[in-house]
């Protein structure tokens, strides 16, 4: 695992020079070898071993360190206007990369995410991805929109109520579409946050640190809590039909964390521009109509949208890009990965899902701050494989895929607006491993199904555990055929297949298109 540690003194400045006994590496509260360890200046790679402690694997003394920056670009919240800002000027802040550096660039519009370009240096080839990104689609008004009908709905309430002064009953649960928003702002969050956890894997495997340029086009802290403080101050917030922060957030900052990338998001909204009024007459608690003082909901909801910045570079030892900042973002980027120290551990797995805390201290130097990721998650096999289904759906078959033969047949209807579909999955025994035992030579295979309409509406995910036997070793080019009923709404459907092969961890993965006649 690699840790990438930023130390500053009192006044902010960097630090350099330091070896690896002046850090000590803790997991999980317990003191942890470093296994290897590099200085890095200014993209340059020092000679700052000490003792038995190696450098970083592949990097020589004066090597350039080049810096891997994946822009993520979030166009199911994102306002074109502030999208387009941000995207000139990293386009104006791309002669501030590193010979050695690297950037890609993907774009998610609620459904499918959409590779721009592959890892580049060229600057031609970097322009025109951001051309392409610049002409996407934005659907941020339309989140826009969705939250003023519900705003309006709750304030023409209001209204109602005072005029015949009528009491308010503050305890009563929130208004059908109130429920509804919440619910809706959900989905459309676990959208947008799993095609940044499906992209990084895609994109992990090239040599360098890693960065993620997130640019969020708004997403709160808790969708509860921000449903509730924009529309229902009144009431407490409900968790009960939305994601939690942890569930929401975790899988994102438990990925990049294990893959190795730093999370710097972006601010694209900036700062409000919904606040009126004179500041200096402070919040008015209750805002009429005709009131000139700033009501606090805009205020309110950037906080929210500041505090998941926060807590994504925070967590993965990255930097959040606030307000103005969101105008120097790849520049800042650039500038704030150029030094640190590099290090790195062989964590224990035992793919429990279970937390485990990372602290790097400073040895006898109490007024240096330490920054660096806060922790990791011991993927289970199953999650990992779930991971794999969620990047074939966002992505398509990656160019790598194994090879995996997948035959659809004629859908036939099941009741009201369903379909059931005949599928038909012909498993490659050369790409697998079965072993004699008892005179049977056997496996036991894991195949998932899945499939997502054109509105990114998922199917649940159905999981088979498939024995395979027979009395003699599988000779070359021989098939195992693995049959089942999809039942999907008689909608268009991108579907994936993949199978599992516990014994040497192989997946084959396979996408396609089903459409109902």
């Amino acid at each position: 695992m690699n840790i990438e540690v930023v130390v500053t003194d009192g006044q902010g400045n960097r630090v350099h020079g330091l070896k690896v006994s002046d850090f000590e590496l803790l997991v999980d509260g317990e003191p942890t070898p470093i296994d290897y360890f590099t200085e890095v200046e200014e993209g340059l790679a020092l000679d700052s071993t000490d003792g038995d402690v190696a450098g970083v694997p592949g990097l020589g003394p004066n090597a350039p360190v080049g810096t891997n920056f994946l822009i993520f670009i979030d166009d199911l919240f994102s306002i074109e206007r502030d999208r387009n800002r941000v995207l000139d000027r990293l386009e104006d802040d791309l002669d501030e990369l590193g010979p050695a550096d690297r950037v890609a660039a993907v774009a998610f519009d609620g459904t499918r995410v959409e590779t721009l370009t592959a890892w580049t240096n060229s600057p031609s080839q970097l322009k025109e991805a951001l051309d392409r990104a610049r002409g996407r689609p934005a659907e941020g008004l339309a989140r826009r929109s969705e939250l003023g009908i519900v705003d309006s709905d709750r304030e023409s309430v209001d209204q109602f109520e005072r005029s015949l002064t009528i009491p308010r009953d503050v305890s009563s649960l929130a208004s059908n579409a109130e429920v509804s928003y919440e619910e809706t702002l959900s989905d459309q969050m676990q959208r947008s946050v799993l095609a940044a956890v499906a992209t990084m894997p895609q994109f992990a495997d090239q040599p360098g640190r890693k960065v993620m340029l997130l640019l969020a086009g708004g997403w709160p802290r808790s969708v509860a809590i921000y449903a509730q403080e924009t529309l229902s101050p009144d009431r407490p917030p409900t968790d009960r039909r939305v994601m939690s922060e942890d569930r929401l957030y975790g899988p994102l900052v438990s990925t990049a964390n294990l893959i190795g990338f730093s999370l710097y998001p972006v601010d694209l909204p900036g700062a409000a521009r919904d606040f009126g009024g004179d500041a200096s007459r402070g919040l008015g608690p209750d805002p009429r109509d005709g009131d000139t003082r700033a009501t606090p909901r805009s205020l309110e909801r950037e906080d929210s949208l500041h505090s998941t910045l926060h807590l994504l570079a925070r967590s993965t030892g990255g930097v959040p890009m606030i307000n103005a900042e969101r105008d120097a973002a790849l520049a800042a980027a650039v500038a704030d990965t150029r030094s640190y120290y590099w290090l790195g551990f062989e964590p224990r797995r035992r793919d429990d899902e279970a937390f485990h805390e990372i602290v790097v201290r400073s040895v006898g130097r109490k007024d240096l701050t330490v920054r660096t990721r806060e922790g990791y998650v011991d993927r289970s096999r199953d999650r990992e494989v779930g991971m794999a289904v969620e990047a074939a759906l966002m992505f398509g078959g990656p160019p790598s895929a194994r090879p995996l033969d997948v035959r659809i047949g004629e859908p036939v209807r099941a009741g009201r607006r369903r379909m059931s579909v005949p599928l038909e999955v012909a498993i490659p025994l050369d790409e697998i491993q079965l072993l004699p035992v008892a005179g049977v030579w056997q496996n036991e295979l894991e195949v998932r199904v899945t499939a997502m309409d054109l509105e990114g509406n998922r199917a649940d995910v159905s999981v088979d555990q498939v024995p395979i036997a027979g009395s003699s070793e599988p000779q070359p080019g021989q098939v195992f055929y693995y049959q089942t009923d999809l039942q999907l709404r008689r909608r268009e459907h991108t579907y994936v297949v993949a199978v599992y092969d516990p014994l040497t961890g192989t997946s084959l993965t396979a996408t396609g298109e089903i459409s109902p006649k």
